[in-house]
């Protein structure tokens, strides 16, 4: 049987927060079987979120879960390294508003899930298996999810003008596990344009951001000295948040996921509309571990 995930213990780190540039303080704790992942500010005396789509009320620049008074932002990065580690109960606790923006990777967190290491349950892992095709527009941006039998398979398209941007690849595709997640988009660092940031930090946004945590783009070249982590960085943390976002929706998801210009705000509309009609999906499980199209690992051999 494939079964739930958590991790082995509990773990902390410290990072700053990407918009509102303070000292932020992150603890990943083991759950229970059936919990899912929850979020929890311990400055407000431990209110929670479930993680929801309709628990998404903000996606401006990033995927923020709101519930009363309990604002979680910037989440999608740290959900992609737990998708990527096929995690389905854990708790995140935050001292903040948003999770850190460590390196603006994924890469932190995977190896901080990594060093903890991924430990099995006693319950069958739930899978969201796509039925029929769903597809949301926004103007020219749209994603869609596909029938898929061989697992979770991904395409992403990006269409930037921007001189350096134009100079990458703006497709790519990742079959979807933990090695090729960790492998080929864990280490994509999100981007922005030097044009954009004193608009940003007038309306407190990108507090936080620097060259240590973001590509950061003149009006024709890349301002980081080091240049970029892959030949098509820009696509891959695109598709990054993508993984993070779709995970949302509450299990691993078994379909073919296409995009074009997405972002967080039609990634969402796209997991509400799977949910929205009963039919577009089923819950399924696996009695046996080796009929599972999607390989995890308990750790990284070489934590990212």
């Amino acid at each position: 049987m494939t079964k739930q995930r958590t991790i082995a213990q509990a773990i902390t780190a410290t990072g700053i927060g990407l918009h509102s540039g303070k000292k932020v303080t992150l603890t990943l704790l083991p759950a229970e079987c059936d919990t899912g992942i929850v979020f929890e500010r311990v400055d407000l005396d431990g209110a929670s979120v479930a993680v929801h789509p309709e628990q998404i009320h903000d996606t401006m620049m990033s995927s923020n879960l709101v519930q009363g008074e309990a604002r979680i932002g910037t989440i999608e990065h740290l959900m992609s390294a737990i998708a990527a580690f096929g995690i389905d109960n854990l708790r995140v606790q935050v001292d903040a508003a948003e999770i850190p923006i460590m390196d603006g990777s994924a890469a932190p967190f995977l190896f901080l899930l990594s060093e903890v290491g991924v430990v099995e349950q006693s319950a069958a892992k739930k899978f969201i298996k796509i039925l029929k095709p769903v597809r949301v527009e926004d103007g020219d941006k749209w994603a869609q999810l596909m029938p898929y039998d061989g697992g979770f398979l991904m395409d992403f398209e990006i269409d930037f003008s921007h001189a350096a941007i134009a100079a990458t690849d703006q497709k790519t595709t990742l079959d979807f596990n933990t090695a090729n997640f960790a492998r080929e988009v864990g280490q994509a660092r999100t981007f922005g344009f030097l044009k954009d940031l004193e608009y940003l930090r007038q309306h407190n946004l990108a507090l936080g951001g620097s060259l240590d945590n973001a590509v950061v783009l003149s009006e024709d070249a890349i301002v980081n000295e080091g240049g970029l982590r892959y030949p098509n960085e820009f696509v891959r943390h695109k598709m990054l948040d993508a993984v993070g976002d779709l995970f949302v929706i509450g299990h691993a998801l078994l379909g073919k996921f296409s995009a074009y210009k997405s972002g967080h705000a039609v990634n969402n509309q796209l997991i509400r509309a799977v949910l929205a009609d009963p039919s577009n999906y089923e819950i399924v499980t696996f009695c046996n571990e080796d009929d599972c199209p999607i390989e995890y690992v308990a750790a990284l051999p070489s934590a990212a």
